[in-house]
């Protein structure tokens, strides 16, 4: 009976072990946050932000329909799973589009084009390169902030106020209580979130070397006749943990095989390893191990911010020192 809400047979136990250690993880994480112990503290600090990047990557697999058979179902767990990592000022039906727009028309379809704003404002672009130079993720919490201030500035957006205003509320009141517990468990979970932010920027920055489209509302892209299947293959990269080590892909829930994902999005996220090696086998150009783009996203970390273009990394062995990768691109702040 429990197999008939999953959108496969065999999605139980993978699906029912990752959401039940997202939630609890979670939570648990938080109770070694209050503690006295250092020890604790350290431990809760990654077990909070760990969950928090597989509610992020749940939340993709939702979006495609991979987890429950009802796209109901799917978009209430959206909901449940965004308030934890704080995309919930995006309606589910908004983030899925968007990222169903993305594998349609092959680009990185976004909604604010932050590179204009900080054009248009060179002291705010300074600041901006200063916090994204101390490591601070800028770029991240201005898209998210502008989920939040879109409705009161746009007209087409103003019904969805008072729906912000009441998450905001919630939000303000978990993090008030906490406070009431701990101010510094308030701080330890800003340094989880913090570490939340960056693991997802830094996956999402070397998945893709597509063109970027400020997209208003729900319209698509232009110029998809020019982008076929073997441009998506070309432009799509699949940053892997471990090569020799399958099993720590589990660490992003197997979203770093992104070829794999690309060539069959219904795939779900414990079948891509298998996937993956039946498309590509051993030898595949368009991996690009994590292992080769540390370096890359330290040294581009403020040329990132402004730059046109992505850079292609160079083919071959060692690291693709060229390529600088994307930022303000994740599908959590899409709407």
């Amino acid at each position: 009976m429990t197999s008939s809400i999953w959108r496969y047979p065999d999605g139980f136990w993978p699906n029912f072990l990752g959401l039940g250690y997202t939630f609890l993880g979670y939570f648990f994480g938080i109770f070694m946050l209050l503690q006295e112990s250092i020890f604790w503290n350290i431990g809760g600090v990654l077990l909070v932000s760990h969950p928090l990047i597989y509610s992020a990557f749940f939340i993709h697999e939702l979006m495609h329909t991979n987890v429950f058979r009802s796209r109901r179902l799917n978009s209430k767990f959206v909901v449940l799973l965004s308030w934890l990592n704080g995309a919930c000022y995006a309606r589910a039906a908004d983030l899925r589009h968007k990222h169903i727009r993305h594998h349609l028309d092959r680009a990185d379809v976004i909604t604010f084009d932050f590179k204009k704003f900080l054009r248009d404002r060179p002291n705010v672009q300074k600041l901006v390169t200063l916090l994204e130079w101390a490591y601070i993720p800028a770029v991240e919490f201005m898209m998210r902030a502008y989920i939040i201030v879109s409705v009161f500035i746009t007209s087409s957006r103003s019904v969805r106020r008072v729906e912000i205003i009441l998450m905001l509320i919630t939000r303000v009141c978990f993090l008030y209580v906490l406070a009431l517990l701990s101010l510094k468990a308030v701080f330890l979970y800003g340094l989880s979130y913090l570490i939340f932010i960056h693991a997802m920027r830094f996956i999402d920055a070397y998945q893709h070397t597509y063109e970027a489209y400020v997209i208003e509302g729900y319209g698509e892209a232009p110029g998809i006749e020019n982008r076929d299947q073997d441009y998506e293959y070309r432009n799509t990269y699949s940053n892997l943990v471990s090569r020799r080590y399958p099993l720590l892909n589990l660490l992003t829930l197997n979203f770093v095989y992104h070829n794999a994902h690309h060539a069959k999005t219904r795939a779900p996220w414990y079948e891509l390893p298998e996937l993956h090696q039946k498309l590509y086998g051993e030898e595949n150009s368009q991996v690009t191990p994590m292992r080769t783009l540390f370096s890359n996203f330290h040294r581009y970390r403020v040329e990132r911010v402004m730059s046109p273009d992505y850079m292609a990394p160079a083919k071959g062995p060692g690291s693709p020192k060229d390529f600088i990768g994307a930022v303000g691109v994740s599908f959590l702040t899409a709407v």
